[in-house]
């Protein structure tokens, strides 16, 4: 590549991360996706508020300085502050819990979460080499730690804890049924799957990554869900199956295929980019 074609990829690069950023601080009005499960974060980073007779739950908090838009949304869809009893995440990046101190402080909610994402969350960022080097976000103490598969139960709505590691060591994804105009469907709310710049040779701070990985391909790849709810909601195109939803599609969400699809494009993704860091290119 000449220098003119660096500089243009270099520019290229910086424009895509400032749409991106912006994207991620960019309001959205909420809105029920199916059952009682809500969107409740930004145009580029979701937040799920699962209500249930005995409080709400919300599942990630998306970025630092994103708390009072959140928290806007929650009480846009009818809920309270202190409403919210618990509070759950995917995963230890900046990104999905930068701003859960402040909301955790704001509801009083109770955190629970992986004891692979306890350490994390606790230092405020993700142990793992990085070339992409996450932000810091403020430490959050976590209430109750969860095993891989426990389920855990509020006012009657159950969501069960699936560690799935690799994109962070505490990755971990999550399960429930809901029942929408009385038809039981099978929701996942997958932890990101992407190697988004982790280390994947020599990963001092994380050394089974490359382990966690493949088996977390082959666990979220044989699970079934008619409904995939994404951390980024463009990955599941979330916001445009909202749109369809309301122009009268009316399964909208549901998507059997959808999580298969995710996960097969992810274990190519990173089979390349494996192949590309064991022979040391750039």
């Amino acid at each position: 590549m000449g220098r003119a074609g660096l500089v243009l990829g270099l520019m290229l690069a910086a424009t895509g991360a400032r749409a991106q950023d912006a994207a991620w601080k960019t309001p959205t009005a909420p809105f029920r996706i199916v059952g009682n499960i809500h969107y409740v974060g930004t145009k580029g980073l979701a937040a799920y508020l699962i209500t249930t007779p005995k409080g709400a739950i919300l599942l990630d908090a998306t970025m630092t300085g994103n708390a009072p838009l959140v928290e806007r949304n929650i009480r846009a869809s009818g809920v309270r502050l202190s409403d919210v009893k618990w509070l759950i995440t995917t995963h230890e990046h900046w990104d999905h819990v930068g701003a859960l101190a402040r909301i955790k402080r704001d509801t009083g909610a109770i955190l629970l979460a992986e004891a692979s994402q306890e350490h994390g969350l606790a230092i405020g960022n993700a142990v793992s080499e990085n070339e992409a080097h996450p932000p810091a976000f403020a430490p959050v103490r976590v209430d109750r730690v969860l095993t891989d598969g426990e389920r855990i139960e509020l006012g009657g709505v159950e969501l069960t804890a699936i560690l799935t590691p690799g994109h962070t060591p505490g990755c971990t994804s999550w399960a429930m049924r809901v029942v929408d105009r009385g038809r039981p469907l099978q929701v996942v709310f997958p932890c990101s799957i992407t190697v988004a710049g982790n280390k994947l040779v020599g990963n001092r701070t994380y050394p089974g990554i490359v382990a966690d990985f493949r088996k977390s391909f082959d666990r979220l790849g044989a699970m079934q869900a008619e409904i995939v709810l994404t951390a980024h909601p463009d990955a599941a195109d979330v916001l445009g199956r909202a749109a369809r939803a309301r122009a009268g599609q009316r399964d909208a969400f549901v998507d059997p295929a959808l999580l298969g699809k995710l996960v097969g494009d992810a274990r190519v993704a990173f089979d390349e980019e494996l192949h590309r860091q064991e022979s040391g290119r750039r």
